[in-house]
Formats: structure tokens, sequence, C-alpha cells
């Protein structure tokens, strides 16, 4: 004998339509007003109003002597297809709302767009093949400036240079670096690999040299985050980098000659107060990425 599973037939006759009749009947407390208000037959009304009680086998509305409300099954109905409505909108809104979204302008500093977040980028782009990404790379005033020109929908750069409050605020842990074969010699001024300005690393460099009383000179400046890497392997001097842009095989960290912990600088998240789903997945994406670089790794000698 075959076994009939009735919660499933029950689910699946839940016809979206069935119970928005009802809520709308139910909102005006009567089948009258409700039709009137819809721009319907009062007689289609009270069809689906059958149809949805035959579904579940229960009288759903009481007849008063000002119209209908709800019956005790009524009420517990009316909870559901409130929910069940209003997961289906939000569902429809949220997929509409992806395919609404043609593009998407994202600004990044120069000084932290190396790996992580290029890395970041493709998760997006695997996660939102839809989504046109509009990315801009920069040093961190040139992203702010694109920011108060409203030209970026999502920017990450130094709190420093920005005028806006972010949305988040990380500090990006900064270690020195220099050559796995270079000689550290702090009786003479040490060579050091800059970013040029306007760089909150920069400054930040230049403050630890003079609080711990080293000499120093400015060997390379530099916008470019891959230049200034293969000025560390090849011996050039002493910089400042992010973990994720160490290669142990080629750089090793030193702190012996500095004083206190490792320097950070505060990077922020900036956005619209307004946003979409699309951008709120690609702010998660991009917020993971960014606390990986705050590591607090302990520097070795």
């Amino acid at each position: 004998m075959e076994t009939r599973d009735y919660r499933l037939m029950i689910s699946d006759a839940f016809d979206p339509r069935l119970l928005k009749a009802f809520v709308s009947v139910c909102s005006h407390g009567s089948i009258n007003r409700a039709a009137a208000e819809d721009g319907r037959a009062q007689s289609a009304l009270s069809t689906q109003i059958k149809r949805l009680e035959e579904v579940v086998g229960k009288q759903l509305l009481r007849r008063t002597g000002r119209g209908v409300i709800p019956t005790d099954a009524g009420e517990v109905m009316l909870a559901y297809a409130k929910r069940i409505i209003f997961l289906g909108e939000d569902a429809a809104a949220r997929f509409q709302e992806a395919e609404a979204t043609s593009e998407l302008r994202i600004g990044l500093a120069e000084t932290i767009a190396v790996n992580t977040l290029q890395a970041a980028l493709g998760k997006i782009r695997r996660a939102m093949p839809t989504l046109q990404l509009s990315v801009t790379i920069d040093h961190g005033s040139g992203i702010a400036q694109r920011w108060a020109d409203g030209a970026l929908d999502i920017a990450i750069a130094t709190c420093s240079a920005f005028s806006a409050d972010p949305l988040e605020v990380w500090d990006v842990d900064l270690h020195w670096v220099c050559a796995i074969d270079a000689t550290i010699d702090a009786e003479r001024p040490l060579d050091v690999i800059v970013y040029a300005e306007p760089c909150a690393w920069r400054r930040t460099m230049f403050e630890k040299l003079m609080d711990a009383d080293l000499e120093f000179r400015i060997a390379l400046t530099s916008h470019n985050a891959a230049a200034m890497t293969a000025a560390v392997e090849n011996g050039l001097g002493l910089a400042l980098l992010t973990r994720e842009s160490i290669n142990p095989r080629t750089m090793r960290v030193v702190s012996s000659m500095f004083k206190g912990a490792s320097p950070t600088v505060k990077y922020g998240l900036y956005t619209s107060r307004k946003r979409s789903h699309a951008t709120d997945r690609v702010i998660d994406l991009l917020r993971q990425s960014v606390l990986s670089l705050s590591d607090r790794a302990a520097a070795t000698v």
C-alpha cells in the first residue's frame, strides 16, 4: 500500500497567491474591502480563501457583524503566511538586485594591494561572475581623492588620508625587512627604501628611526610595491613591509635595533551607508583579507 506524506502535500500547495489573498483579507477585516482594494472580484477572493482552508483542513476566518477575523488556526496561518511572503519577496529582491548591479568601483591602496587583496578580488570574481569590477590601485591620498570625488563605491587605504568616517578600521602590522644576506651596521647611516609621498608608512618609518636614534639615508623611493620588494631582495636597503610581502627565501626580518613592538598603520574600509547585497558580500571578502594583514607575528632577529 502506497504511503503518502501529507505534510509535503500541504507545503507544496501553499500557493503564494492564496497566502497573499488571506493576508489581505485579514488586514482589511473584510473580503469585500480586500477585493475592492486589490481590484479583484469578491467571488475570486472568496474562492482562494476556501482553497487555502481546504489545504490546511481548518476554518481560517470567522464572520462577525463587522466583517471577518481569523480563527485560532487562522492566527497561526497568518503568522506563517506573512513569513513565507516576506522570505519570497526578500529572495526575489536579492537576486534582482544582484543582476541589476552592473559595476562596483573599488579603490585599494598600493601599499597593501599586493597579494592578499588581489586574491580577494579573485574570490569575488569567482563568487559573483556577473558583477563587473572596476579596480583602482593608487597611493592612499589618490584613493581618498577618488572617494571624495564620488568615483568609488568601496575604498581601502590609510585613515590619515580620509576626512570621512570608515565603516571599519584595522591596525596593519609592518615589519623591518632587509635582504637575507644583508649586514646591518647600526654605527653607520642605514640605507632605507620608502614609498613616495604622501605615505603613512614613510612617516612611520622616519619616526621609528629617529626614536631609535638611528641615522639613515633614503636609498630608493617608489610608489610601486613590486619595486620596493625587489630593492629589498637585492640588498639596496631596509624597508617596512607587511608579513605577506616577505619572502623568507630572499628576505629576513630585523628588530633588535628598534625599540618596542613592530609599527602599525591604521587602515580603513570606506563605503556608503546605503549598500546593496552585492556590495556587502564584496565588503566581507575584503574585510577578511585586510584582517589577515594584522598578524602580530613575532619578528626574528
